[in-house]
């Protein structure tokens, strides 16, 4: 990876009071890189050197034009998952492109976007999947749907170079933590939460590496490329899968929660996708992840007790 040529300039960093937002601050903070974090509520940007806490709605275009003015790059995380279909369409669909196009028309260098691996389709019968695996029809929930539509829709913009992070599940210490705190809460309290196809694939990355990759993107560590295997390309759009160093099956998940909060996980029968996300792109971009899975499922127990 080549040194930050935008170590002057700000990172803009939307959704900076979640779980990816504020890992992602906290790296660029430590790389010296200033940023700006854009929050909804005033006082819950992460307090660290060189963040200046943004008080506004990204999806508005004059704050939007406001906020991206002498950026380096913009990184959005928002997405309102567990909403309706119509926020998060409104949220994501709609209101994540009215940044994007703003920072374009600034001059901004680089949209990182949190995207997720949800986007792709998986069936039983499918084997591995990466950036060239088809995505999911219309049928496949608000969700995966919505996401899939907002990376459509920011790869239609021109005139930005715009990276599609895709992660899978997203493990990491956090109240706003899906998989560290509010589905263990669920699979605690209700029974319906507790029942799983045990062999289906347990796809996932630690939010510190999925953090360290995106801010190196966004701060121009990962140099462009002609070709995607060896680096974003400028000017369009590149997805790259960011996936945890050991695979892992949804058995594992739930024997750790079930046993951390003392309930019994209901194991079901059926068939589920049991490939892999391959992440052969991040690495060749020169990203490796440093957190194991022992030490990711040792945390979920802390966290979860």
């Amino acid at each position: 990876m080549a040194d930050s040529p935008h170590t002057h300039s700000p990172v803009v960093v939307t959704g900076a009071n979640g779980l990816v937002g504020s890992h992602v601050c906290a790296q660029l903070s430590r790389a010296g890189v200033p940023v700006r974090a854009v929050v909804r509520r005033s006082g819950s940007a992460p307090q660290l050197p060189g963040v200046e806490e943004v008080v506004g709605e990204f999806g508005d275009r004059a704050f939007a034009q406001s906020v991206v003015q002498n950026a380096a790059a913009v990184v959005t995380t928002v997405h309102p998952m567990g909403s309706d279909r119509d926020t998060q369409h409104r949220v994501a669909v709609e209101g994540t492109p009215v940044l994007a196009r703003a920072a374009r028309d600034a001059g901004v260098a680089r949209l990182v976007h949190i995207s997720t691996a949800s986007v792709y389709a998986r069936s039983p019968e499918m084997g591995d999947v990466d950036e060239s695996s088809p995505l999911v029809d219309d049928d496949a929930g608000d969700y995966a749907v919505t996401k899939r539509d907002t990376d459509l829709a920011l790869a239609d913009i021109d005139g930005i170079t715009t990276v599609l992070v895709r992660p899978p599940v997203i493990l990491g210490s956090s109240p706003q933590s899906m998989w560290n705190t509010l589905r263990p809460a669920e699979i605690r309290d209700h029974e319906a939460a507790r029942r799983v196809v045990p062999e289906q694939t347990f796809a996932w990355v630690h939010v510190d590496d999925l953090s360290a990759l995106v801010a190196d993107i966004a701060s121009g560590r990962v140099a462009y490329a002609d070709d995607p295997s060896e680096g974003p390309v400028d000017g369009r759009s590149t997805a790259v899968n960011v996936v945890g160093r050991e695979y892992a099956t949804f058995r594992v998940y739930y024997e750790t929660v079930c046993e951390s909060v003392g309930v019994e996980p209901v194991w079901l029968e059926g068939p589920v996708w049991t490939g892999a996300y391959l992440a052969e792109r991040a690495r060749a971009w020169g990203w490796r992840p440093t957190v194991d899975l022992a030490s990711a499922l040792a945390e979920l127990r802390k966290d979860v007790r």
